[in-house]
């Protein structure tokens, strides 16, 4: 389980990121958990220089070099590895593209996976303090003992290790990491995810909640199960007329609570701003798999659905820089965050009651549909 110990681990690589903008995971406190043999992951990381990332599972978070050629079996073979922040327990799982722009932007795949075992220490942590690292390997593609020895620092200060394998029933001359590029997890290369990523990190989510599938039947059945929490909806229902409400990890500005935005009508009760917005909290993880990455399109009305409304587009920069030729989009002020990336959008929509919502039929891109045009 992850302590106050293992979260200060952390503070380099958190430093790095920027968790509204990656989908990395930025460990969170983990609840105790069972597990009878310490876990490994290999990632095969495309950034700015392709390069496997191999992490053991060492008190409470993955203690991790970047092996540039990656491990291998060849007991013949030297690797060289760089001594690299610690990482969160999370990241045993992460596969997708991290944001170009951010720390480590590219395409990432779980190349290995399994338990491992230190041996001749029952102190692992230790050892890589000491500079010396023998792991029994119990994984898909790598099997037998790795061992990591510390060579020194370079000039910036970044410790530079060896990584070899030691001659075992396991060892095979000329095997080669490249030979074997699909992920154990979903059985893609770097390139397939590169092109659909299947899965995102909610960094503002608990840990168990925080892989969600990005499109699909597994979309919806995923973003539903991490909706608005109870105590989060608790909280809506308890603001006064104005105030902050935090939900999904973020804070939202809310005035004129208790407006009617929908009279009574045919024996229905009237329908608060309060309670559209919860409205939309709760419908949120069901509509945002069909309007992300579109141009988003409102009928808004915020006097209330019985007062005249008005069309409100966005159009993000992403297409304006990279609309398909003779389709100039018209660019139309708008607040930041309609392309509905995340649960915010549809929750900033039920501020001033806003219904229809339209997505344009594709996913924005350089080729993708423009914004409506203005009539």
């Amino acid at each position: 389980m992850a302590t106050a110990a293992s979260s200060a681990k952390l503070t380099t690589y958190q430093g790095k990121r920027d968790f509204a903008r990656t989908p990395e995971p930025s460990g969170s406190p983990l609840g105790a958990q069972e597990q009878s043999a310490p876990r490994f992951v290999v990632q095969l990381h495309r950034a700015r220089r392709t390069h496997y990332d191999v992490r053991f599972e060492i008190g409470g978070v993955l203690v991790s070099w970047a092996v540039p050629k990656g491990p291998t079996l060849d007991p013949a073979v030297k690797r060289a590895a760089v001594h690299v922040e610690d990482h969160p327990i999370e990241y045993l799982d992460f596969e997708g593209v991290i944001p170009s722009g951010q720390y480590g932007g590219g395409d990432v795949i779980v190349w290995d996976a399994g338990t491992w075992e230190p041996h001749g220490t029952d102190d692992p942590a230790a050892a890589v303090a000491a500079g010396e690292l023998h792991a029994d390997m119990h994984g898909h593609k790598l099997r037998g003992r790795l061992i990591l020895v510390r060579r020194g620092s370079d000039r910036s200060g970044k410790e530079q290790w060896l990584l070899l394998h030691k001659r075992d029933e396991y060892s095979i001359s000329g095997w080669e990491p490249g030979d074997y590029p699909r992920s154990v997890l979903s059985g893609r290369t770097n390139d397939e995810v590169k092109a659909d990523p299947r899965r995102l990190w909610r960094s503002d989510l608990p840990p168990a909640q925080a892989s969600v599938a990005t499109g699909g039947p597994a979309a919806t059945a995923d973003l539903v199960a991490s909706g608005p929490a109870a105590d989060e909806l608790d909280a809506l229902d308890n603001l006064g007329t104005v105030g902050t409400w935090e939900v999904f990890g973020r804070r939202l500005r809310l005035t004129n609570l208790d407006k009617v935005l929908f009279p009574p009508a045919d024996g229905r009760p009237s329908v608060t701003k309060r309670e559209f917005i919860r409205y939309t909290a709760r419908m949120a993880p069901v509509v945002v798999p069909y309007l992300a990455g579109r141009a988003l399109n409102m009928h808004r009305f915020p006097g209330g659905a019985g007062t005249r409304g008005f069309w409100h587009r966005s159009c993000p920069t992403m297409l304006l820089s990279g609309s398909p030729a003779g389709r100039t989009p018209t660019p139309i002020p708008a607040r930041p965050g309609l392309t509905s990336w995340s649960t915010r959008p549809p929750r900033w929509c039920g501020r001033p009651i806003s219904a229809p919502w339209s997505g344009t039929p594709g996913p924005l891109g350089p080729t993708g549909p423009s914004c409506p045009p203005t009539p």
